[in-house]
């Protein structure tokens, strides 16, 4: 049986039992939750090309939490580049797009982590020429410039080209994934990195154009990011999230998607580096 969170303050415990009642008191105060999501990021998140409204596995985990703790999940888009301020200054109590969890980013809000992805190259099939990641040194690769990918990928780069003798990859900053795709069938760009989450449903979409170059190439953990004075919020998700991997709708979420393979066993706080 799920547990509510007005169960869970008459029983004085929250749902992993790391919560006083006073703190869940606070968090009954709100009606909603506000929430940014950026929903340019399929399948995690996007609007349903016949209908316009929001889906993807962001949306669905977001919306399984507003019915756990009982409260409206009221959804935000924001860009992306603003979404971490906006938690600071409270425009919006919590992250929930695609996010990595990153040391800098820590800095200024606590990140509930629920899932596991990472960097990937691919390219198009009609570049015969670039068969494996080495391939791309020396050749431009776009990403989005909003991320860390573009330091990922100089430090791929300065790690494996280099070594090899080849010259380095020149990361070329685009607006989003999107762009960046549209650079590289433009033929502007030779490559693209993405994340390794989102790489097969855009492979199903476009079908016969994309071929991935390797498996992911850095290790990244993605949170929900939430202020650091509201602890009350963060507790309730954190709480809210392991009872949803215990029952298991967390997994059933992320399979509907496709995307069970980034699937975490314990939830975890600020765990990015």
């Amino acid at each position: 049986m799920k547990k509510t969170l007005l169960s869970l303050i008459t029983a004085g415990v929250l749902l992993n039992g790391a919560v006083s009642v006073a703190s869940a008191a606070e968090l009954k105060q709100k009606d909603e939750i506000k929430v940014a999501m950026m929903p340019n990021y399929p399948p995690l998140e996007f609007k349903d090309p016949a209908t316009g409204n929001l889906t993807g596995m962001d949306y669905d985990l977001g919306m399984e939490l507003g019915k756990r703790l009982n409260r409206k999940i009221s959804w935000q888009e924001i860009g992306f580049e603003q979404m971490v301020n906006a938690v600071a200054t409270h425009r919006v109590d919590m992250i929930l797009s695609g996010m990595t969890d990153t040391k800098p980013r820590q800095d200024i809000a606590t990140f509930v982590d629920y899932y596991n992805s990472g960097p990937q190259f691919y390219t198009t099939v009609a570049h015969k020429e670039i068969n494996t990641m080495l391939d791309l040194c020396g050749k431009k690769v776009g990403t989005s410039r909003r991320t860390t990918f573009p330091a990922e990928i100089a430090a791929w780069s300065e790690a494996n080209c280099v070594p090899a003798g080849k010259p380095a990859i020149v990361v070329i900053g685009a607006e989003g994934t999107a762009d960046a795709r549209t650079q590289l069938r433009q033929g502007r760009i030779e490559g693209v990195v993405q994340g390794s989450e989102t790489l097969p449903y855009i492979m199903n979409l476009e079908k016969d154009t994309y071929k991935p170059l390797g498996k992911a190439f850095a290790y990244q953990v993605t949170g929900m990011g939430i202020s650091k004075d509201d602890q009350p919020l963060i507790d309730a998700v954190k709480g809210a999230l392991t009872d949803m991997i215990a029952d298991g709708t967390y997994l059933k979420i992320l399979t509907k998607w496709g995307l069970q393979d980034g699937a975490i066993q314990e939830v975890t706080i600020n765990k990015g580096k």
